[in-house]
Formats: structure tokens, sequence, C-alpha cells
């Protein structure tokens, strides 16, 4: 009698289980996108807030409809008329794939040192890597300009040692981005790449070895691979809050830097265009979730293939 009661309250747990994660991205993540989206449908005006909403629940079911028939994408429009945003999308996508592809370089050789340093040493390790997030994220990037502008710590360093004759030109330009962003989110890459290689099988190394494949060899054939899946992780960690960053850009790069989060910010807080503002917002969103979303399904694919 005991079993046949603990059943249905295991399968609502399951179930409560289950429905957690979606809940939690309906109230976090799809409601905010329909406000956005409602927002972006809009007209812009001079009131607080400064919008006209296309979408009035509170007139009701027929009112609505109606409003569907007279939907109005001039918001959108008018992000394809203007070059400044497509060159904004354009110059964030190529700045964030450089920057991770410079977080990778940088990254995968601390990851792999530490999945192979001793194991008494790993959480001290693991404690450096994360000591940078005890400190503010803006304090953090404040200080890259102290070290990167012309009478900076670097520059100073470089004059001392004789590599240079005249100080670098390096803040308020593209590279002091790239600094940023690389220094900012490098602990994203090394976390999950080092739990991808602290979990490989040290026995197929050491199968690969008795074999007599050399070292270099074997890591490009067993470790390499196996750490693609934490790569991936890292790579979409990096990638995906460096394509809409803004404080990185506005306080490092110079006039010339062109990102969509300082562009954002302009038509958001400079304007007062919250309806085109919004509309960045929701195509940047696409951008970056379907390529996720595609890529995940082929991965799923791919598995079932194997399989």
């Amino acid at each position: 009698m005991s079993q046949t009661q603990t059943k249905p309250r295991r399968s609502l747990g399951a179930k409560a289980l289950i429905a957690a994660p979606y809940l939690w991205l309906l109230v976090f993540f799809l409601a905010p996108f329909l406000i956005v989206l409602k927002i972006s449908l809009s007209e812009v005006a001079v009131a607080m807030p400064p919008y006209v909403p296309t979408f009035d629940l509170a007139s009701g079911w027929s009112a609505f409809v109606e409003k569907l028939s007279d939907l109005s994408f001039e918001n959108y429009i008018w992000l394809t008329e203007d070059d400044l945003y497509w060159k904004s999308y354009i110059s964030s996508v190529v700045i964030a794939g450089i920057s991770t592809f410079i977080t990778l370089l940088v990254g995968y050789p601390i990851a792999y040192g530490m999945a192979r340093s001793p194991k008494a040493w790993r959480p001290t390790l693991l404690m450096l890597i994360i000591l940078p997030f005890w400190t503010s994220f803006l304090i953090r990037v404040y200080a890259w300009i102290g070290i990167l502008k012309n009478e900076g710590l670097l520059n100073q360093l470089l004059l001392w040692v004789g590599v240079i004759d005249q100080p670098l030109v390096i803040l308020n330009t593209n590279t002091a981005v790239y600094i940023g962003i690389v220094y900012s989110y490098l602990p994203f890459l090394v976390l999950p790449l080092y739990a991808s290689l602290e979990k490989l099988d040290d026995s197929l190394l050491e199968a690969a070895e008795d074999l007599g494949c050399p070292s270099w060899k074997a890591f490009w054939k067993i470790t390499f691979p196996l750490s693609i899946p934490g790569m991936i992780a890292g790579c979409f960690l990096v990638f995906i809050p460096a394509v809409g960053e803004f404080v990185i850009p506005d306080l490092l790069g110079g006039s010339n830097t062109l990102m969509i989060g300082k562009t954002l910010w302009v038509e958001f807080f400079s304007n007062r265009d919250w309806p085109v503002s919004s509309a960045v917002a929701v195509l940047l969103l696409l951008l970056l979730v379907i390529p996720i979303v595609l890529f995940q399904n082929y991965q799923q694919k791919m598995q079932e293939k194997q399989a």
C-alpha cells in the first residue's frame, strides 16, 4: 500500500522538476522578450514612457484583433535603411568573434595546465581563476584604463625595458577592446574547458604512449577531440555576451569603435527612442539565438547518428 502511494508523489515531483526550468525561462526570458517586442512595434512619442503602444490589452480582444490588421514594422524597416545599425551588428560580431578566438588561444593552455596539474593544486588554481569575480566588473575595466593609457603602467614598463622609444597608443582603440573582453571573459572559457579536460581518462593517453604514439600526436588525436564540447560551451559563454557588450567598448574603445551595445545605449538613453532601441534588441537576440538553436539541433542529430 505504501509503495502505491509513493509512486504518484515521485511522478509529481519529477514533473515539477522538469517544469521548473521551463517556468524559469517563461518568467525571466519569454515574458521580458514579449514586452520588448511589444515596445518595438510601438510609435515614439514625447511622453512617459516615450512611446505609444500599438497593442493595448485593456481595450479588449476586438481592439487587439483590429490592431493586428494595422500592424506596422516601421522600426525594423528603419534599421535596414540606416547603415549605422547593420554596421554595428557586423562590427559587434567581428569583434566578438576575434575576441573569442583570442580567448580560446589564451584559455586552452590554462585549462589544460590546470587539468594536468596535481590534484592537490587544482582547488587553488580554480580559486585563482574565479578570484577576479570578487571585484566589481566596472572597477576591473577602469583599472585597464590606468594600464593602457599613454602614461600607463604598460607603456612605462616597455619604455623602461627599452622595447619602445615612445608610448604606444592602445587606449581608445579596438586593441584595447580586445584586451578588455579577453581579460573579462577568460574565466567563462577556462571553467567549462577545464571541466571537460579534467574528466579525460588518463588511461587513453597511457595506451597511446604504449603503442608508440608521440605525446603531441596523442594530444591531437585524443585530448583535443574529447575537449571540443567544453571548448564549444566556453566559446558560446564568451561570444554571446561579447556581442552585446557596452561597458568595455565605451570605456576602452574609441569613437570609431562601433558595437551594437553602444548604439542601443544611445538610442535608449540619449535619443529616448524606445521603439527603435527595442527593435535593435529583438534583432540582436534573434541574431544570437537562431544560430545556437540550429547548432544544437545539428549536434543532437549527430549524436543520434552515432548512437
